[in-house]
């Protein structure tokens, strides 16, 4: 009987492994699923859990697969793994070493795309608030693009035939490989830094997605934003939309846009200040037409050509007011001496000398008080009699009182 062979742990992972790695089939094979308890650890490798409703296999990427990715896998992405299935023989577990990761429903580049956007979104990169006006009548304009592209020529021909005074500089980067995001933001960091322009000018002309993409880099929509010199973000064809578009200060829709919104057109604000200087000369001959008018108003007036029969006027209405006023004067006096003639009248009616005067008398006692009863003195009592002439000094002789018509003698 053949002896059985007897295997260590480390040799049967071994062998395993072996098998596994001789398979063809296991062996760049595509799998789909749902990623799972993604995880990224500092060494750079990725580790995660491709499962499916009933399955599930281990996997990890490592640190150089990993870089490539044009987006952030998250748990719970449907994707397809491109990878090969071994053992790692320390655990004897097999998992997939992927080296690829491909989003179901769309390419990686849209998803990168939507990823970035959201992130700079919610960090607040494309408010409103922080865009800066774009200056009216820029002197220099520095262009970021190619520097033997279709677009810088564009730029340079629109903005020389609208706005001739505008000084152009280019800076020449890059524009689509893994180079072109770090030089089109060093060339913003350094327009930035030496001010060497009112407005900078970014973009490239059409292609696809791929070819865009350097303005869909992370670095570079920074570098827009922390930009003091506003920025004009003039990528591809009116179709074409990248991160950088969001981030600028204003977004064209081509290069050639971007420069017909950086420059005013010559030719149309010399019309406008001949269509203003127009106005001013009409605004101005209308007001000197009304001033016109009124100036021979007045000069044909009485007072301009006759001033002292002005002042005569004057006089004569001066006199005429003065004679009212003393007529109103005299008139108050003569109300006043009549009203003080009735009262010295009514106040001499009622004078007591005047009572005197129609033969009556006036009686007081002793002390001159008047006697109004003749129980007020008693016979005997010394009376005054106050005449109109004159006073007689008298004795009581007797009294006689008179009640309810009947006349009684006291004596």
């Amino acid at each position: 009987m053949e002896e059985q062979r007897i295997y260590t742990v480390t040799g049967l992972n071994q062998h395993i492994k072996q098998l596994l790695d001789g398979d063809d089939t296991l062996q760049g094979l595509c799998v789909q699923g749902e990623l799972s308890n993604y995880k990224i650890y500092p060494s750079g490798h990725h580790y995660f859990t491709l499962k499916d409703a009933e399955c599930s296999i281990r996997c990890v990427m490592f640190r150089g697969s990993a870089s490539r990715l044009r987006f952030r896998p998250e748990s719970g992405m449907h994707v397809t793994a491109v990878g090969r299935v071994t053992v790692y023989p320390r655990d004897g577990a097999y998992q997939l070493y992927a080296e690829d990761l491909i989003p179901q429903g769309m390419g990686d580049l849209h998803v990168a795309f939507e990823q970035l956007k959201k992130k700079l979104e919610a960090e607040g990169l494309f408010d409103s608030a922080h865009k800066k006006p774009i200056p009216p009548y820029p002197r220099s304009i520095a262009v970021i693009t190619s520097g033997a592209g279709a677009a810088v020529r564009d730029i340079i021909r629109v903005s020389g035939k609208r706005w001739p005074l505008a000084k152009i500089l280019v800076l020449p980067v890059r524009v689509q490989g893994a180079e072109a995001p770090p030089e089109i933001a060093g060339a913003l960091r350094y327009a930035n830094r030496w001010r060497v322009a009112d407005l900078i000018i970014t973009g490239r002309g059409g292609g696809s997605m791929e070819d865009l993409w350097a303005f869909n880099d992370e670095r570079v929509a920074r570098a827009i934003y922390e930009s003091e010199i506003p920025v004009i973000s003039a990528v591809g064809h009116e179709p074409d939309v990248t991160i950088a578009d969001y981030v600028a200060d204003l977004r064209a829709a081509t290069p050639s846009n971007g420069a017909e919104l950086a420059v005013p057109d010559a030719q149309e604000l010399s019309e406008a200040l001949q269509s203003l200087s127009l106005r001013c000369d009409q605004a101005l001959r209308r007001r000197l037409e009304r001033c016109r008018a009124r100036l021979d108003d007045l000069a044909g007036r009485r007072v301009m050509q006759s001033p002292m029969g002005y002042i005569d006027l004057k006089r004569m209405e001066v006199d005429m007011q003065r004679a009212r006023l003393l007529a109103s004067q005299e008139r108050r006096i003569s109300d006043a001496r009549h009203g003080f003639v009735r009262a010295a009248a009514a106040l001499d009616a009622l004078s007591p000398l005047k009572v005197l005067g129609r033969g009556y008398a006036i009686a007081s006692d002793a002390e001159g008080a008047p006697l109004r009863s003749v129980a007020q003195v008693a016979p005997g009592d010394a009376v005054s009699v106050r005449l109109t002439d004159g006073s007689l000094d008298c004795r009581v002789e007797s009294r006689r009182e008179q009640k309810n018509g009947k006349k009684r003698t006291k004596l």
